[in-house]
């Protein structure tokens, strides 16, 4: 162990930067990160055992306890429910002889739930050591048992249990007329770079993860400054080194578009990150990947290597005298990484805990330096703007949203996958192309956006209407919202990252209530508590998580208010804490349990 611990730390330079990367490797080696490996990296990298130890309880893919040999972990995504994956767990459980969330006695194989994985066009969908498998069955699932008893490599199983499809249905404006390698950094060069960004300026491209802020401005900061601070030196500010991050951690259930881009679109992507650096002057840029496409690793750092062989990274790019390389830093399991200032801090190899801002990443972002951070789908549609220009791309959408916006598209619907449309499309338009009928409603943006009824289908794709980062998933009559929320709701309580109180409690309060209203426990007033627990966790939580932890309950108790009340009405009161059992620890303690030492608590309050 110390051996392959050294020839790691010494790979990585002995930077604390590259923990998770060091981590990450000691997981997959030993299926634990030992103690004695965490003394060994604290000494080797000159940081503490505490940080250390923090990062490995941070993240759900590090565990400080050993797992299985083969490490199953399967996708809890309610579009993985509505596929039978429920059943499909139980049946796997069953064949490997191992409970859900333990390891079986000779420590072949362990067993464990996962959040979304990103695969929710072809799901119940799962991990086995980081890597994905599709479209799990009983047949699949014998299979997978047989290879797993035998203890075959991983490298040795047929390649149809790790098939991954892109599933494009529907390519338009950036889907349909990818670019030739060279081709936006060459427009740069030939245009310069303030022509450039003058051109995006033009397109109006907004950031495509979610939040809208317009591109062009973004990228205007991180070079100069922020205009209206007095102190910021713009000399000083224009010769510090800066940092461009693609944020491709995509953990939104319901979304997988950006898995998609990076397996067919690779190289617009890394175009659309060298573009930025020639504009804004970044020497390093960086991936930020999702642990859940460790499958995509070795294809897109062939990817790179390609780019550099061809001149289109490292130095002296296309002789044009730019400098720009890229690293890909692979995610740990945290959907709080998605947030912009969590990844950074992940990305120093720290805690992916979002920062307080002001400051905000594009004045003092990766290491304190002024950083970019978009989306993968932006940095594609900027490569793009740069060959054909701004008002090719403005000339589609509506006068606030511009160009087009691509969707992850499942659920109950018979065409899963990626479409593309025009910033205006109409929800109707959606579902009609993609194959959904007797629709209850969508959830547009994942858990943290809005659910929409069937009443709302008039409704636009558009930052000024519907925006949303890319998720889509339909539901159809068959479907109970409640059961939905429920997911949703379970799923941020799961993901907070603690850091504050109105977040780390708040949604675990959140969970609690509903489930009290669900489970037929809840009085009259549960339901005015519940709502006022949302409004407290929205308004007071430190990040987006938390701010919009309570949309599924918020969303759907605004269109369906009698669907949670129905749930009091329906049932006689039962009360919600057991007082027989709260009891228990008494009975043990007297070495009682005689009639005399229980409470009958219904029948009780039945008499009075």
């Amino acid at each position: 162990m110390k051996q392959f611990i050294q020839d790691l730390a010494e790979t990585n330079r002995y930077q604390a930067t590259n923990l998770l990367r060091i981590l990450r490797e000691v997981q997959a080696r030993f299926h634990y990160i030992p103690e004695e490996a965490i003394e060994q990296i604290a000494g080797l990298l000159n940081i503490s055992r505490t940080q250390i130890i923090s990062v490995v309880d941070f993240y759900s893919f590090f565990h400080s306890t050993p797992r299985g040999q083969y490490e199953l972990l399967i996708s809890d995504s309610i579009t993985d429910h509505m596929l039978g994956k429920q059943s499909i767990i139980d049946y796997l459980s069953d064949k490997l002889n191992v409970a859900v969330g333990e390891v079986r006695e000779d420590g072949v194989v362990s067993l464990d739930n996962t959040s979304c994985t990103g695969m929710c066009d072809q799901g119940p969908a799962g991990l086995v050591n980081g890597y994905a498998l599709t479209r799990l069955d009983r047949p699949r699932i014998d299979q997978i048992t047989d290879l797993i008893n035998q203890q075959k490599p991983l490298d040795q199983w047929p390649a149809e249990l790790f098939l991954v499809e892109d599933n494009i249905r529907r390519p338009t404006l950036l889907l349909d007329q990818p670019i030739q390698p060279g081709a936006a950094l060459k427009a740069l060069f030939e245009r310069g770079g303030s022509e450039t960004l003058a051109e995006i300026t033009q397109s109006g491209l907004r950031g495509r993860g979610g939040a809208g802020y317009h591109t062009a401005w973004k990228w205007h900061l991180c070079y100069e400054g922020p205009e209206e601070d007095a102190f910021c030196d713009i000399d000083a500010q224009k010769q510090q080194q800066r940092y461009i991050v693609c944020n491709a951690d995509e953990g939104e259930p319901g979304t997988f578009k950006d898995r998609v881009l990076l397996n067919s679109y690779a190289h617009q992507v890394f175009e659309g990150m060298t573009l930025c650096a020639g504009i804004i002057g970044a020497q390093q840029g960086f991936l930020y990947l999702r642990g859940e496409y460790l499958h995509l690793c070795d294809k897109l750092q062939s990817v790179l290597e390609e780019r550099r062989q061809a001149g289109l990274l490292g130095n002296n790019i296309l002789k044009e005298g730019l400098n720009f390389d890229i690293e890909i830093c692979l995610g740990a399991g945290a959907y709080i990484c998605g947030e912009e200032s969590a990844l950074i801090e992940s990305l120093e190899g720290k805690m992916g805990i979002p920062r307080n801002r002001p400051p905000y990443p594009v004045t003092q972002g990766y290491l304190g330096k002024p950083t970019v951070v978009n989306n993968v789908e932006t940095f594609m549609a900027a490569a793009s703007i740069a060959i054909n220009g701004g008002d090719w791309f403005a000339s589609v959408g509506t006068e606030k949203s511009k160009g087009t916006k691509i969707l992850s598209i499942c659920g109950d619907c018979s065409r899963p996958g990626i479409y593309e449309y025009p910033f205006g499309t109409s929800i109707q338009t959606v579902l009609n192309d993609c194959g959904a009928s007797d629709v209850l409603g969508i959830q547009i943006g994942g858990p943290s956006g809005t659910f929409i009824s069937n009443h709302e289908f008039d409704r636009k794709l558009a930052f000024e209407d519907l925006a949303t980062g890319g998720s889509f998933i339909v539901f159809n009559k068959s479907r109970n919202i409640l059961d939905i929320v429920n997911n949703f709701t379970h799923f941020f309580a799961h993901e907070s990252c603690g850091f504050c109180t109105p977040c780390r409690v708040g949604t675990a309060l959140l969970k609690k209530q509903l489930d009290k209203i669900i489970g037929g426990h809840g009085s009259a007033g549960d339901v005015v508590v519940l709502e006022e627990l949302c409004q407290l966790v929205k308004s007071y939580s430190h990040c987006g998580l938390g701010q919009t932890a309570a949309n599924p309950i918020l969303t759907t108790l605004e269109r369906y208010p009698d669907l949670y009340q129905s749930r009091l009405k329906e049932i006689s009161y039962e009360p919600g804490f057991d007082l027989d059992g709260a009891l228990e620890t008494a009975r043990r303690m007297a070495n009682r349990n005689d009639a005399g030492a229980h409470l009958a608590q219904i029948e009780a309050n039945e008499h009075e």
